[in-house]
């Protein structure tokens, strides 16, 4: 019962889901999974991974259930799936980014079937995923981690483990709130130096350089100087989401977002200008079309 798990299903197989089990197959991990789109599930099964009916059937065939969901619904369904699969000795690790009550309805429906929930969001976008170089922010009992930490050391370059749930979500908090904010500021960054005529390619090599960079810089400065914003790390509509949980959250512990507050505005525009599917780094074509800007 205490030994790392071998044997790992994972509910949800997008941008995240996808990743990782590339991931896991390559680390020797046997992966199962399910996903409701039969692409996805095609795309799995090209991966190395079993695919399954039902996450009620990847839960019987698994030690760790991961959870990687793109809505409450579709969260609260898959939580139910898999319960219908629990047996014992099985762990399930929640990977998104929800309300902290949306996360705790799964801990306690799980935990009615004998499951501990752990709550195990990452930083870092689909490209990240894709190279191993995610941050695991893992919360949950120390026994669930010292079984699991195998699996997220194999998706990500760093785990951290942060002591009871739901405290990876926290952490996930923070993080975005920098992600969304640093956005922001890259693309008004780059805006300005658009504006004042400058090549957008040589402010993307300097800045990034020098003491004003941030990993956002480096990470969508370059979508932003090519004006390409396709195929989407992160959409721009998942980070407004995520910034909009983030500034509840915030003021329900009583902490001032003055900065998240004054983002927000700007990628709701953004979306109702029509760049919601594309990556976040499209904050930058909303202000230049807003503005009037126009590339040299």
């Amino acid at each position: 019962m205490n030994e790392q798990v071998k044997r790992v299903g994972i509910v949800g197989l997008g941008i995240m889901g996808s990743a990782m089990t590339k991931h896991l197959v390559a680390g020797g991990f046997e992966v199962h999974g399910f996903d409701v789109l039969a692409d996805k599930v095609a795309e799995f099964e090209a991966l190395g991974g079993t695919a399954h009916a039902s996450g009620a059937e990847v839960a019987a065939a698994s030690e760790l259930v991961i959870l990687s969901l793109p809505t409450i619904p579709s969260l609260e369904a898959a939580t139910e799936d898999v319960a219908a699969g629990a047996h014992p000795g099985m762990i399930a690790a929640e990977m998104g980014v929800f309300p902290i009550e949306s996360k705790q309805a799964s801990f306690d429906r799980l935990a009615e079937v004998g499951v501990e929930l752990m709550d195990v969001p990452v930083s870092g976008t689909g490209l990240q995923a894709a190279d191993g170089t995610l941050v695991v922010m893992a919360s949950g009992s120390p026994e669930a981690f010292a079984r699991t930490s195998n699996v997220f050391d194999t998706v990500g370059r760093a785990t951290y483990f942060l002591g009871p749930f739901p405290n990876g979500s926290v952490m996930k908090f923070i993080a975005n709130l920098l992600v969304a904010v640093h956005n922001l500021a890259s693309a008004e960054a780059h805006a300005l130096g658009i504006a004042a005529g400058m090549d957008p390619d040589t402010v993307q090599q300097v800045i990034a350089d020098g003491v004003g960079s941030s990993r956002i810089f480096e990470i969508r400065g370059p979508m932003m100087a090519a004006d390409t914003y396709e195929p989407p790390s992160a959409k721009l509509t998942t980070i407004l989401k995520d910034a909009g949980i983030i500034q509840a959250f915030a003021r329900s512990v009583g902490a001032p977002t003055p900065l998240l507050d004054t983002a927000l505005p700007v990628y709701e525009a953004s979306r109702d200008a029509g760049f919601g599917d594309l990556d976040a780094a499209a904050l930058l074509r909303y202000l230049e079309t807003s503005s009037g800007i126009e590339r040299t």
